[in-house]
């Protein structure tokens, strides 16, 4: 069976970061504040856990959270055993994964029986705004579209993702933010401080010419400044939470094991199956 194309260029995302960890990890704000709110998430759950792993390209970021964390870089091939962990935490990463649901294969894999895994990763509405100027300046000036942006999950696929993986009591959610810069190239420096640049296997592996970045700056700020001057530039991160399978944990009921009708519980007639409906009068009203 042929292996997809990959969407990420592993090699120029290790590059991108050791050039935002040379910079001194001042665009690492969001990075800062997802690992903040995974803490905070782990925290509200009931349960000591001894037995943490991190996966992160930027460890730094995770030393006084959970210093007793083993750390697992964001390779495709998770450095992670069998069973060892009570709490696996994905932090920031998965969205440059060429398989997501591997990645989360391999996490669930990772986990002890009723074990929790955390996930945080940039969602669909994230820079929209750049996604939209780029495409119009590059339509207009050279008549085509190359990858400037990677694809992102929506949220209402993201709660999917984790029950093809094998998790138990699956939940998703999304925060979304906005921040304000200057001007979009403020906005596209701040993208490479976070190691976020394009890391795209498909893109252009040439310098962009002058006129589209000139013409995406301009249509960026006519479309999308305030008041002010500033433009504004869309993140969203949605956070995971799932568990490893176990028998402790609540479980559907069996088809057909119901005590009561829910028809009597409604207070409605039931119509065999089969059957239609008795047409009920319609007044007008």
């Amino acid at each position: 069976m042929q292996r997809p194309p990959e969407l990420t260029d592993r090699a120029k995302l290790r590059l991108n970061r050791r050039r935002a960890r040379r910079g001194g990890f001042r665009g690492m704000f969001l990075q800062e504040e997802a690992a903040t709110e995974l803490s905070e998430r782990q925290g509200l759950v009931n349960r000591a856990f001894t037995a943490q792993a991190v996966i992160t390209p930027f460890p730094e970021i995770w030393a006084q959270r959970l210093p007793n964390a083993r750390i697992v870089s964001d390779e495709e091939t998770l450095d992670l055993e069998t069973g060892a962990h009570d709490l696996v935490i994905h932090a920031l990463c998965l969205h440059w994964s060429n398989d997501p649901v591997g990645q989360l294969i391999q996490c669930r894999r990772a986990l002890r029986p009723d074990g929790l895994f955390l996930g945080a990763l940039f969602g669909g509405q994230t820079l929209v705004e750049l996604r939209a100027a780029l495409a119009e300046a590059e339509a207009e000036v050279s008549g085509g579209l190359s990858p400037r942006v990677a694809p992102m999950a929506e949220i209402r696929d993201a709660g999917g993702l984790l029950q093809r993986a094998g998790f138990a009591l699956p939940v998703a959610d999304s925060v979304t933010q906005t921040v304000t810069y200057a001007d979009p190239l403020a906005l596209m420096r701040d993208l490479r401080a976070m190691g976020e640049a394009n890391a795209l296997a498909g893109r252009l592996r040439r310098f962009t010419p002058r006129r589209v970045i000139e013409t995406a700056a301009a249509r960026y700020r006519a479309a999308f400044a305030g008041p002010e001057g500033r433009i504004r530039a869309t993140f969203e991160t949605i956070y995971l939470a799932g568990w490893a399978p176990d028998v402790s944990q609540p479980q559907p009921l069996r088809p057909g094991s119901a005590q009561a009708r829910l028809a009597e519980a409604l207070g409605v007639d039931e119509t065999p199956a089969g059957e239609a409906a008795p047409i009920r009068p319609f007044d007008g009203q």
